[in-house]
């Protein structure tokens, strides 16, 4: 039975109560992967995935997850800022529920508006290069979306 693609409030009650998440934001061209601490506290950057074929990416991810314990996955959902679904967003479901057939562990999807453009004006902040802001983008994206999921769980077990 494939995984469950759900969004995240609906998610989050079919993982335990411990255990890391795996935060992802995918790209055309390459997937961001971040991780959780087993608390659900801190999101860190993994590595960014070179995407080449569907199987391949899905094998290195199911590595990751296996290799970090965890629990589930956190999907970035590209949504405009109207709200709606563009082709991206549609992407990224189709990737959801082809993923889901290879994992038992629930894929939540949670809103990236703005993420990489959030990501993006802070490395410029840190003054980082050109060149390595694009080498480094899609992993603190996937950090970004994943630290405002565990944020926003965080605010749905009452923690302060």
């Amino acid at each position: 039975m494939p995984a469950p693609v759900l969004p995240l409030v609906d998610a989050a009650p079919l993982w335990p109560e411990r255990g890391a998440l795996v935060g992802l934001d995918l790209g055309t061209k390459t997937i961001g992967v971040a991780v959780s601490d087993p608390d659900r506290r801190l999101a860190t950057g993994v590595e960014t995935i070179q995407r080449k074929q569907f199987k391949v990416d899905a094998a290195r991810l199911l590595a990751i997850a296996t290799e970090r314990n965890a629990v589930g996955f956190v999907l970035g959902l590209p949504i405009n800022m109207d709200g709606s679904e563009g082709p991206r967003a549609q992407s990224t479901r189709a990737f959801a529920r082809n993923f889901a057939g290879l994992t038992p562990l629930a894929i939540a999807l949670w809103d990236e508006r703005l993420s990489t453009a959030a990501v993006e004006r802070e490395l410029i902040g840190m003054d980082v290069s050109r060149a390595r802001r694009a080498e480094v983008i899609d992993e603190h994206a996937a950090i970004f979306i994943l630290q405002g999921a565990l944020d926003r769980l965080a605010r749905l077990r009452g923690d302060r």
